[in-house]
């Protein structure tokens, strides 16, 4: 069994997007039996809502439902039950290690190196259109390709 945390600022938008297109890969796959997966935010403003309604219908114009997800914060037990935490962007990759205690078992990565190999942060598309929540989803579901394929990958 893997677990995979995906963090972003406030889990609304890039977050639940991210959780949301992995998840979807995974039971496509047919291996949800094998992963945990959730999503959580660096800060607490939106604890309990649901994602951003801009999230939600660029998810569901591709048939991804994330409506049902429900926005938490990063808890320092996180670090023990995750073995993978992906900051969307590298401020909360900065963020996440402050949070981290000595003792957790979690590795911290950048979401789109981790998953693509590529050192760049998932744009906030909050204060942005429709087109910007667009991107995150085709950036997210790239990268959640790319990420069950090496999660999956038989050790050499």
């Amino acid at each position: 069994m893997r677990s995979v945390l995906f963090v972003c600022l406030g889990n609304i938008c890039r977050s639940p997007l991210a959780e949301g297109l992995f998840r979807h890969h995974v039971e496509t796959a047919g291996l949800s039996d094998r992963f945990t997966i959730d999503s959580a935010g660096t800060g607490n403003w939106h604890k309990g809502e649901p994602p951003d309604r801009r999230s939600i219908a660029v998810a569901a114009r591709y048939g991804v439902a994330i409506h049902e997800q429900c926005a938490r914060q990063l808890h320092a037990d996180d670090f023990h039950r995750f073995d993978l935490i992906l900051g969307l962007d590298r401020d909360n990759v900065r963020n996440i290690r402050t949070l981290m205690p000595d003792d957790a078992t979690a590795t911290v990565a950048l979401y789109l190196d981790e998953a693509l190999g590529i050192s760049k942060d998932v744009p906030d598309p909050y204060y942005g259109d429709a087109r910007d929540f667009e991107t995150v989803y085709n950036l997210c579901d790239k990268a959640s390709v790319a990420l069950l394929a090496k999660l999956t990958k038989p050790a050499p």
